[in-house]
């Protein structure tokens, strides 16, 4: 077992010994799917309230003659600036609370988000830029 591997084992049973009121399925998946909207929203704040990052979207301009794999030279963020110390904190936080989700549906669900992760990068890996799932 590799520090990754136990790194991510380490954190699915510390998820398991931590979840007690939400254990129900139908709980965490509500809690998970909050968290990438309480994310938006922190973000949104940074710009918003903040203004530590800006947005300046446009059209993007894309050449019609790029080839699919060089296409990222191509696009924008469309941000502007860097997170403060205490923007960056509370999106960390939120990502974290989405991690924390993740690790219990998959505990529910009997799968090692370790297993997941190394499929996924397997995937990326195999199918690079050609992986638009």
């Amino acid at each position: 077992m590799g520090i990754h591997d136990l790194l991510c084992s380490e954190f699915q049973q510390r998820v398991d010994e931590c979840l007690i009121r939400h254990r129900s399925i139908l709980d965490v998946l509500a809690k998970f799917q909050e968290g990438p909207s309480r994310t938006n929203r922190a973000v949104t704040k940074a710009v918003t309230s903040c203004g530590c990052l800006q947005i300046n979207a446009g059209k993007q301009n894309i050449p019609l003659d790029v080839p699919l794999e060089k296409l990222g030279q191509y696009v924008e963020s469309h941000l502007e600036g860097k997170l403060c110390p205490d923007c960056r904190e509370i999106i960390e936080s939120e990502l974290g609370a989405t991690l924390f989700y993740l690790a219990a549906l998959c505990n529910l669900l009997d799968i090692d988000l370790y297993d997941v992760l190394i499929k996924e990068h397997k995937k990326l890996q195999t199918l690079g830029v050609f992986n638009l799932s």
